[in-house]
């Protein structure tokens, strides 16, 4: 399907342009949320933030397009889930204490 935009008014064409960019938005919230499901409350990721170390924590909340993890120092992070990866730990590392993370009181 072709559109022949030089027969369209200034207001069809802008209407195009809201719909575009809406469709756009719905295409890139989709992929989010798909790349969210690949990770559950409790798993333990690691992201790399601009001119820092990486960031190990908790992932504690699933948003409308970030999610939220919680690092071993209490901090709160709202990164988007393509940033994400998953720490693979051995079994007898933190086996007992995989979904418990210590908070600092401010």
């Amino acid at each position: 399907m072709t559109i022949d935009i030089d027969r369209l008014t200034e207001a069809e064409l802008v209407d195009l342009n809201h719909r575009i960019v809406e469709r756009l938005r719905f295409l890139q919230q989709a992929r989010s949320h798909k790349r969210m499901l690949q990770f559950a409350i409790g798993d333990r990721v690691c992201f790399q933030p601009d001119g820092r170390e990486t960031v190990v924590g908790i992932l504690a909340r699933y948003n409308k397009r970030t999610v939220t993890v919680i690092t071993e120092t209490g901090q709160r992070w709202n990164v988007a889930p393509q940033l994400l990866q998953r720490v693979v730990e051995s079994t007898a590392d933190h086996e007992d204490n995989r979904n418990v993370v210590p908070i600092r009181k401010k």
